[in-house]
């Protein structure tokens, strides 16, 4: 069969907030195709197996970016050479900073799906963008970070209900911190000793860094767009390292949130397929696509990734 596969993360935010919203999306969705509300990684394996095998056309994927990567992830490792399906960002996670710097429409998940099967029942070929993702030691995602950008997450999540009302009030608190030099600047700029090789043979020294970061998307969340040059040169993504003090990472901070590169000497900023980042340390705490994790390791690969079909549904 054809059709749409909807994978609903029953952890989502949306989800947890309210548990009918599952039951609500299966009825909407109809004979239009297949749902599956995996609850661990071997039930979503097993989804994209199923999914595969019935050959649908568009996977919906009901969560936020963390639900969009893992998904993706395991289909792409089901799919091997096959092409993934077109998919669709329905929201409902967390954070949705892909779909935000996707321009993708705004609104809850069952919206979405309504527009979705409107779309597709008038025309199976959806209009889609065809975007890059970045390939982090076999997982794919849109945005990679260490340093400042994974201990923001970490006091972002522990600062209560995540939404981007908590993300500002924690990047306010960060800031305020910084002038004050308190305890949670401190907390959140400890240096990383990182050494950075990229494809062309270039080497940044083992040295402190505030952050480094990379992604194939602009935007990092807030309206804040530190990858710039994303998207400027096809089979590249943008790789960042970022140098200067906290207080002179804040001084730039407008610049950062108009697309404009930091200013002399802040900032390390080149497009690449590929990069070795290393280590002082034993791990490698980082984030991908909002998800904190930790390397098991002292050395990490990025590559570019495969492209993904994004239903754009305006």
């Amino acid at each position: 069969m054809s059709g749409i596969g909807l994978v609903i993360n029953p952890r989502a935010g949306a989800n947890r907030r309210d548990p009918t919203t599952a039951a609500r999306l299966a009825r909407r969705l109809g004979d239009q195709g297949v749902v599956a509300m995996p609850r661990s990684l071997d039930e979503l394996t097993r989804t994209a197996e199923d999914f595969h095998r019935q050959n649908i056309d568009v996977l919906g994927i009901a969560g936020g970016d963390g639900t969009n990567y893992v998904t993706l992830t395991r289909f792409h490792e089901v799919y091997g050479e096959d092409p993934l399906p077109t998919v669709a960002f329905l929201r409902g996670g967390t954070m949705n900073t892909v779909a935000n710097s996707l321009g993708l429409p705004r609104g809850q998940p069952e919206g979405l799906l309504d527009r979705l099967v409107r779309r597709y029942l008038a025309t199976p070929r959806l209009p889609v963008v065809e975007q890059r993702t970045m390939n982090i030691e076999g997982k794919l995602g849109f945005l990679w970070g260490t340093g400042v950008i994974s201990t923001y997450l970490e006091e972002y999540y522990a600062a209560g209900e995540p939404s981007p009302w908590t993300a500002a009030k924690t990047l306010a608190r960060g800031i305020t911190s910084a002038v004050l030099n308190g305890p949670m600047i401190q907390r959140m700029t400890r240096p990383v000793y990182l050494e950075v090789e990229l494809a062309d043979g270039e080497r940044w020294p083992m040295q402190p860094y505030l952050c480094v970061g990379a992604g194939t998307i602009p935007d990092i969340g807030l309206g804040f767009k530190p990858y710039y040059l994303a998207g400027r040169r096809v089979g590249t993504f943008h790789i960042q390292g970022i140098t200067c003090s906290p207080l002179g990472f804040i001084a730039d901070l407008p610049r950062i949130h108009r697309a404009y590169p930091m200013r002399d000497g802040k900032a390390i900023d080149r497009l690449t397929h590929r990069a070795i980042v290393r280590s002082r340390e034993a791990t490698i705490p980082y984030m991908i696509d909002g998800d904190l994790l930790e390397h098991p390791g002292s050395e990490m690969i990025l590559q570019l990734g495969p492209v993904v079909r994004i239903a754009m549904m305006n």
